[in-house]
C-alpha cells in the first residue's frame, strides 16, 4: 500500500497536474484565437471593460444576486465553489504535496478552518445534487454528467474527512488515503474535458458575447445582399 500511495503522490500526481494545465492552456489558447478573429471582423470596437470586469466582480462575489435568484441552490453553489477552490489549493497536507510535485508552496490553512471548509463543501454539494433529484426543473435540464460530476467532486472531499478521521473510518486510513488521492487526481484530469473547466475560462465566458455578437465590418451589406440580391451603400 505504501508503495501505491508514493506512486498516487508523486509521478501520477504531476501528470494529472500537467494533463490539467496543458489542457486548460489549450482552452485559453482557444477562447483567444477566437476572440482575435473577432476582433479583426468588428466594425464596432467599443468594448465595455469596466461593465465587463464590475460584471466578473458581481458574479465571482454574487452578494446582491443571491437573494433573488433561487437563494437556496443559489448560496449553495457559490459556498460549493468557495470550498472546492480553497480547500484543495490552502490545506496544509495538500500544500505538502504541491510542493513536493510542483516545486511550490504557500502557507496553508489550519485543521480546525479545514474541516469546517470541508464539511462545508460537502454539505453544500449534497444539497446541490438533492435539488437536481427532487427539484423538477432542475431535473428536467440535468443530465448523467450533471449527477456524476458533482458526486466526482464530493469524492476527494468525503474521502479525505474520513482519512483525517479514523474514528468515522470502515477501513484502513491507507486506502481511504488512496481514494482521496486517486479521485482527485481524476478530478484534475477531468478539468479540462469538462465543464468544470469554467473554472479558468469563466472571465472570458463574460467577455467573449461582446466579441461574437458583433456584426464583422462587412456584416449588413453582407446580410442586405442575402436578402435583396444587391449591396446597400451607406
Amino acid at each position: 500500500m505504501d508503495h501505491w500511495l508514493a506512486f498516487a503522490r508523486g509521478p501520477l500526481f504531476i501528470a494529472a497536474f500537467t494533463l490539467m494545465v496543458l489542457g486548460l492552456g489549450r482552452l485559453v489558447v482557444l477562447e483567444l484565437f477566437e476572440m482575435a478573429k473577432s476582433w479583426l471582423r468588428m466594425k464596432d470596437r467599443k468594448i465595455p471593460w469596466s461593465q465587463n470586469l464590475k460584471t466578473l466582480a458581481e458574479w465571482l462575489a454574487p452578494v446582491r444576486l443571491i437573494p433573488r435568484i433561487r437563494p437556496l441552490m443559489s448560496m449553495a453553489s457559490f459556498l460549493f465553489h468557495v470550498g472546492l477552490i480553497i480547500v484543495p489549493i490552502f490545506l496544509a497536507e495538500h500544500v505538502l504535496l504541491w510542493k513536493a510535485g510542483v516545486g511550490l508552496g504557500w502557507p496553508g490553512l489550519g485543521s480546525v478552518v479545514a474541516d469546517y471548509l470541508t464539511l462545508m463543501t460537502i454539505m453544500t454539494g449534497m444539497i446541490l445534487l438533492g435539488i437536481r433529484i427532487f427539484h423538477r426543473a432542475t431535473r428536467a435540464i440535468s443530465g448523467f454528467s450533471d449527477y456524476a460530476l458533482l458526486i466526482i467532486l464530493l469524492l476527494p472531499f468525503i474521502s479525505g474527512y474520513l482519512a483525517m478521521h479514523p474514528q468515522f473510518l470502515f477501513t484502513r486510513m491507507q486506502t481511504m488515503l488512496l481514494i482521496h488521492i486517486l479521485s482527485g487526481e481524476l478530478v484534475l484530469v477531468l478539468i479540462p474535458f469538462t465543464k468544470m473547466a469554467h473554472v479558468v475560462l469563466f472571465p472570458f465566458d463574460r467577455l467573449s458575447s461582446d466579441f461574437f455578437w458583433r456584426f464583422p465590418a462587412d456584416g449588413p451589406d453582407r446580410v442586405a445582399e442575402a436578402l435583396h440580391g444587391e449591396e446597400v451603400k451607406a
